[in-house]
């Protein structure tokens, strides 16, 4: 039962990403946002997750992890409330930073609860494996849901949703869920919440004004801001005796390597399914709720994958699972650059399908063996990282990815603007595809379609190089993890051979070590 409940912060997060996606082309329209703006209005949520998720993950751990998940579920609450009632971008814009502070408190605070409940590896494996799949049935509730919502009323209703889940929520956490926090917890280093908040703002803001507009000064100087105070951040962590990050988490080969795997299969698959969404309604006419139907074999592909995996890793390693699936999420996008222009949803059905059954091993497993690997009291800070490589990967791929894309079809689209068009036709068109179907509504017939044809090619173009790129970028994080983690051995059996990298520290249990310190 503990489980069940904490499945609803779960899902409601995952409805949040994948309705907003759908009801980006709306409200961009009913408010009147800039390119710019729909990007910081996608961006802004993945941003405040990442910038707080370790500050919270590690709060869970010294003043309990059910307390935290209450106060997130209030938080997350009311900021839907705000954001349904936005009435303009920097007021959506506000909102979804809140909620996006909110939401560092729930996912770090539910999977850190599941590994208290849960000891037993195999049994951990499998709780572990149900809740990652709630992500993806919220994947699949959030479009259809938000889809018939956008169908029947405002871009505003998808919000709305969140507020009866978390009183639910609050009103049953209490009841069911254990409280955890860790025994002897140091207090809270401020001025380290501080400084990764410095750290990580400033570089994802300069990484993505260069991927934007190229390098200019003020980008620049964001850039390499970000990347002192980064340097200062890591460096009062190893001087303290209680870090808001202990970086001797990174000493085990297996907790860094499924980071990156998470992160980078999050950075891209989330950006390739921003242009699926827009390919589906903008260059094959669907409406919100048709393309959120496009999507939904592949959550349920992911559903299948990331519920059978930890069946499966009792007795094939993880390494040669993750690695696999990789390859047929590698297949998947391969497959999607078959569309065209003129037409290939199915193809890009199909291959999203192959992605949501390949991609469910690496988002199982590779969470199981993040937590897995370190011992209770550090479970809220190694959830938050589990969190960071999904969340802030998401964000991240949206603004540099993402922005690539963008720029692909602001180049393809300018060669090919009809002529006879206005300046502030062939303006609106070139932020994006939806600018350009919203500037041919005012357009005589022959030229609305010659724009329209335009800008489809344009679109295509840029959905291809997304996924190209992320076809060769996760053949080579397969190769990666099936080097890497070969020595994993199966969920549950004993690790006869353990590498350097994974002898347990001295004091850590013996079934959840401690990973060695850096160095």
């Amino acid at each position: 039962m503990g489980l069940a409940i904490l499945a609803l912060p779960t899902l409601l997060v995952s409805f949040d990403v994948f309705a907003m996606l759908l009801a980006l082309p709306q409200l961009s329209s009913d408010l009147g946002a800039s390119s710019t703006q729909q990007l910081w209005i996608m961006d802004m949520y993945g941003f405040m997750v990442g910038g707080f998720l370790v500050t919270m993950g590690t709060l869970g751990d010294r003043i309990g992890r059910r307390k935290l998940l209450l106060i997130g579920a209030t938080v997350f609450g009311l900021a839907s409330l705000l954001a349904a009632f936005a009435t303009t971008p920097g007021m959506l814009i506000a909102a979804r930073a809140l909620l996006g502070i909110a939401g560092a408190t729930l996912a770090p605070s539910t999977l850190a609860l599941i590994s208290n409940m849960f000891r037993d590896p195999k049994q951990m494996g499998m709780a572990i494996g149900v809740w990652a799949g709630c992500f993806s049935v919220g994947a699949i509730v959030g479009p259809i849901v938000g889809g018939a919502l956008l169908d029947h009323f405002w871009w505003g209703s998808v919000f709305l949703i969140g507020a009866p889940v978390m009183v639910l929520l609050l009103a049953l956490g209490p009841v069911l869920l254990p409280e955890y926090k860790a025994p002897q917890a140091g207090r809270l280093d401020l001025p380290s919440v501080a400084l990764s908040l410095a750290a990580v703002l400033p570089f994802i803001y300069g990484l993505k004004e260069t991927a934007r507009q190229g390098l200019h000064p003020l980008p620049a100087a964001a850039l390499l801001a970000g990347l002192a105070l980064g340097v200062l951040f890591v460096r009062r962590q190893r001087s303290l005796a209680d870090p808001l990050l202990d970086l001797r988490l990174f000493g085990a080969a297996p907790f860094r390597t499924a980071l990156v795997g998470m992160l980078f299969y999050s950075m891209l698959t989330g950006t390739a399914m921003l242009f699926l969404t827009q390919y589906f309604q903008a260059v094959e006419g669907m409406s919100p709720l048709a393309a959120g139907l496009g999507l939904l074999p592949g959550m349920a592909g992911s559903i299948a994958g990331i519920t059978v995996s930890p069946v499966l890793a009792r007795r094939v390693r993880p390494a040669y699972l993750i690695a696999g699936g990789l390859a047929l999420v590698v297949c998947g996008f391969l497959l999607m650059l078959r569309s065209g222009p003129d037409g290939g949803a199915a193809w890009l059905v199909a291959g999203w399908t192959l992605n949501g059954l390949g991609g469910g091993p690496l988002v199982s497993l590779g969470t199981n063996l993040v937590v897995g690997s370190v011992p209770p009291e550090k479970a809220g800070a190694a959830a938050s990282l589990s969190q960071t490589g999904n969340e802030f990967g998401y964000g991240l791929g949206i603004a540099v990815v993402g922005t690539l894309g963008t720029a692909v079809y602001r180049y393809g689209v300018s060669d090919g603007l009809p002529a006879g068009l206005s300046a502030a036709a062939a303006d609106r068109a070139r932020e994006g595809i939806a600018g350009a179907v919203s500037a041919s509504r005012a357009l005589p017939e022959e030229l609305a379609a010659r724009l329209l044809d335009s800008a489809a090619r344009a679109f295509t173009d840029g959905l291809h190089t997304v996924v190209g790129l992320t076809a060769v970028v996760l053949a080579g994080v397969a190769v990666l993890v099936a080097r890497v983690l070969r020595h994993v051995p199966p969920l549950g059996a004993p690790d006869t051979a353990p590498s350097a990298e994974e002898t347990p520290a001295e004091g850590a249990s013996e079934s959840r070590p401690e990973p060695a310190s850096v160095g």
